[in-house]
């Protein structure tokens, strides 16, 4: 699996996971403030799609996942 694809099925996994985590409606609810970190998530990507810019996907390549486009 490219390094792209990676960020991107993590990214969503954070994504989801602190919305969980975060809204009051949900049966996982812990505290409002992880949808801080969905924002952190949101503004990473924008930054990387900005930017052409990851640090985890030039993590993943040395870690021998192959080159995305």
């Amino acid at each position: 699996m490219s390094s792209w694809r990676i960020v991107r099925i993590v990214a969503g996994i954070f994504i989801l996971l602190s919305l969980a985590l975060g809204v009051e409606g949900s049966p996982f609810f812990i505290n409002k403030w992880w949808l801080a970190f969905t924002g952190f998530v949101g503004v990473n990507l924008l930054q990387s799609g900005l930017t052409r810019w990851c640090l985890m996907e030039r993590l993943l390549r040395k870690c021998g996942a192959q080159d995305g486009c």
